[in-house]
């Protein structure tokens, strides 16, 4: 049987809900639905056969449908076990045709091998959020690299290891980094993580914000929203940061700054945001108070060290659904969030729809722009043409119903010029 008639999702009769959650969100993604209308009647991807490792959302669903408009054979599956939603993935298989290898809280195990079932597909095109598959493809797959004309990267992280890569001469194809783009980042990564991760932190637990100390781990465009949306509910936000622009950027839009060390003992909430590892260790667990509650919004679940807390716990329970409280020796308990995993995705719903828009427009419209350009693309990291970037600004604006100025011919002139001045 081929790997494009396959699937394995929780239970295809979910497919109803999930064909409704992904109606809603293409009602508030006006820019990807208006590149559909276009592939529908282009084509541009024609007969290409896309590995996609994203995580599978009512948001990503359209991605999806979008890329089968324009004529790809569509394979998808999670890159969170916990980020999933059943419903969406039946639907995707039973309504759409598009099968889906993804189960909400799958363990390891099945979440590697619904990762080598997308590899499977053989793939001409990889998207990837977090660079699961194209890891998969550089490692124990390298004799499939040379089908690949391109990829796609979704997240910071992601990007980070494949600049590894090329900077070790070893990238196998081409991959143009969406997260670098300004329509992805800047709005992405501040608005959509800004308030999905508070969003996650909230429905886990029902705390409220207000009065509290927030420390917000990383200032990067994540963190920055991050912490906007804490100060927005009230929270005395500390910022802790590795880099000093970044540091000074953070002081000087109002929040305190910390060493962790420091901040430990003051933080009723941590939130992490850095896509690096053991972000939260043990001499920051000795110092915490009773009752802190750990967060990641990062894509890999390794930016708080959980084996140290389990080391350092006498005991734990869960206290709600992806609350788990480790219990000290000296009594004090540390609650850990939805295993350390994205919390946005992992306890609430992931970015809204209109964000998720923009960077999803960035997906199909780099993978149309991979395909044309396939013999012209270099092994190497790109960013997303400047053309693509400007032309979902000016979708977006203009589904919103906002319009903006142009330059007349003398302002055009002048800016090219070097001999007008004073």
């Amino acid at each position: 049987m081929s790997p494009t008639t396959q699937h394995d999702v929780k239970d295809l009769a979910l497919a109803p809900s999930g064909k409704r959650r992904i109606a809603w969100a293409d009602r508030q993604m006006p820019v990807l639905s208006a590149i559909r209308s276009r592939f529908e009647k282009e084509r541009p991807l024609d007969g290409i056969r896309v590995s996609a490792c994203l995580h599978v959302t009512s948001e990503t669903a359209n991605l999806a449908i979008t890329l089968k408009a324009g004529g790809a054979d569509v394979v998808l599956c999670a890159s969170n076990p916990l980020s999933t939603q059943d419903d969406v993935a039946a639907s995707l298989c039973e309504d759409y045709g598009i099968p889906v290898f993804a189960i909400k809280g799958e363990d390891t195990e099945t979440f590697y091998r619904h990762i080598q079932a997308a590899c499977d597909h053989h793939p001409q095109l990889t998207m990837d959020d977090g660079a699961d598959v194209i890891s998969v493809l550089h490692t124990s797959r390298k004799d499939q690299l040379s089908e690949v004309i391109a990829g796609t990267e979704e997240t910071t992280t992601g990007v980070i290891r494949l600049h590894a890569l090329e900077a070790q001469g070893d990238l196998g194809f081409p991959v143009i980094a969406v997260n670098e783009a300004l329509t992805k980042h800047l709005f992405d990564n501040r608005y959509g993580t800004g308030q999905s991760a508070i969003d996650g932190v909230i429905r886990a637990t029902n705390i409220l914000f207000a009065g509290l100390k927030v420390v917000v781990s990383g200032y990067g465009w994540c963190g920055r929203g991050v912490a906007m949306r804490a100060k927005g509910q009230g929270a005395h936000v500390i910022v802790t940061e590795v880099d000093p622009l970044r540091a000074l950027e953070a002081v000087m839009d109002g929040f305190e700054l910390l060493p962790m060390d420091e901040a430990a003992p003051l933080g009723s909430i941590f939130i992490t945001a850095t896509g690096d590892k053991h972000v939260l260790r043990r001499e920051h667990f000795e110092r915490m108070k009773d009752g802190a509650v750990l967060a990641n919004a990062g894509h890999f679940n390794v930016e708080i060290d959980i084996p140290a807390l389990e080391s350092l716990a006498v005991s734990h329970t869960e206290a709600r659904p992806f609350v788990e409280g480790y219990e000290l020796p000296d009594g004090r308990i540390i609650y850990l969030l939805a295993d350390g995993r994205l919390i946005n995705l992992s306890a609430a719903e992931g970015h809204p729809a209109s964000v998720m828009d923009m960077s999803f427009a960035n997906q199909a419209l780099s993978a149309e722009h991979a395909v044309a350009n396939a013999d012209k693309l270099e092994k190497r990291v790109y960013t997303v043409p400047e053309a693509i970037d400007k032309e979902i600004a000016r979708l977006k604006l203009e589904a919103l119903g906002h319009r903006i100025d142009t330059l007349s011919d003398e302002q055009t002139h002048y800016l090219a010029s070097w001999d007008e001045g004073t």
